[in-house]
């Protein structure tokens, strides 16, 4: 009986395997910055390095990493990346390939680092994160935003092997950056209850550990909101790590589903269907408050978290219509329909005008 046992025990051995990638070196604080040459010497890494960074951030924090780089005598190439698109990646992927790069180093905000992470990948070398604005949470992410003639669209990236986040650099970028990239972690509230719609109806897979740090990220920042509002190193400090906290929780997912549901799909199609008008994680904000209203949650709470930390929270703060705004809760299902949300359920018009309108309730 013992052997057949061990026998059936055998048969169903648990197999199930996945392979996160996290970074192994995270660096949070004032002059951060000063301990890139140590980190990439712990990293054991030789070879020429690709330093990219956007026009004008090159001339500032850019030369700075360049001048620390140098001074240690490493092998140093540099790049200005320009509008994230198909033709600008394959560009940089032929300068990283004819400077023999082994590593890349992405001096700037979520352009350059969702640049230098495509390109990471297509080329399967390693890159470290230097964010210079805490205006998304790509720092930290295996997933990338490009623009296409039909809008963004959302690839397969790198996540980095190492972060380091300046936070006396950051709190130098406009307060609006930073509201934004506060709006997109606190998105993660409704793409949480996207992904738990989602498994209770079709099934998806759900990940409960990456459910749960996802919530506790947009938990903390909605707690801080009003030490956010003040804008300073202690600010950056707090929305740094969350914004890492929500690329773990997308790393150990294997996909962006903790941090992205409904509130970004619409936030693409707002972006499609007004060109400009909203930086990406206000966007997210936006469409947060909506998914909310749509879940029937407590949808104040987010609006009145998003509003103190200064981000917009209705059409007219971003100068664009209602009518704008409801087309993209109605043709948000457009956007990545294998993605089940709850703009995925029949959002009817008058729902969506409801919704819409309880963005400007008092």
């Amino acid at each position: 009986m013992n052997v057949e046992n061990n026998r059936i025990l055998k048969d169903k051995t648990f197999d199930k395997s996945r392979w996160i990638q996290m970074p192994r070196n995270v660096i949070v604080g004032h002059d951060a910055l000063l301990q890139i040459p140590g980190i990439i010497a712990d990293l054991g890494i030789n070879g020429p390095i690709m330093l990219l960074s956007g026009d004008t951030t090159m001339k500032t924090v850019g030369t700075k990493v360049q001048n620390l780089l140098q001074e240690q005598g490493f092998d140093l190439v540099t790049g200005i990346v320009g509008r994230i698109t198909y033709d600008e990646i394959k560009r940089i992927e032929t300068v990283v390939q004819k400077a023999h790069a082994v590593l890349i180093v992405a001096v700037g905000g979520g352009r350059v680092i969702d640049t230098a992470k495509v390109v990471s990948y297509n080329l399967d070398i390693q890159f470290i994160s230097v964010p210079t604005a805490a205006s998304h949470d790509g720092i930290a992410s295996s997933r990338a935003s490009v623009v296409t003639e039909a809008g963004n669209v959302s690839v397969a990236a790198q996540p980095p092997l190492a972060i380091v986040a300046d936070t006396g650099v950051i709190a130098t970028a406009p307060h609006r950056l930073l509201a934004a990239g506060c709006a997109d972690i606190i998105a993660n509230y409704t793409a949480i209850l996207d992904w738990e719609l989602s498994h209770r109806l079709t099934g998806e897979p759900i990940s409960e550990y990456a459910l749960t740090l996802s919530k506790i990220t947009a938990e903390i920042l909605v707690k801080n909101a009003s030490l956010i509002a003040h804008y300073d190193e202690t600010a950056v400090w707090i929305v740094v790590k969350a914004l890492f906290s929500s690329g773990i929780a997308m790393s150990i997912a294997g996909s962006s589903r903790p941090a992205s549901g409904g509130e970004h799909k619409f936030a693409h199609m707002l972006e499609r269907l007004a060109p400009g008008a909203a930086l990406h994680g206000e966007a997210c904000g936006i469409g947060t408050i909506l998914g909310m209203y749509l879940h029937g949650g407590d949808w104040k709470s987010i609006r009145h978290s998003l509003r103190l930390i200064g981000a917009p929270t209705t059409p007219s703060d971003l100068g664009i219509s209602d009518e704008v705004c409801l087309q993209a809760v109605l043709r948000a299902r457009e956007i990545r329909p294998e993605r089940f949300t709850i703009f995925d359920t029949g959002v009817t018009r008058e729902a969506a005008e409801a919704a819409v309108k309880a963005l400007y309730e008092v």
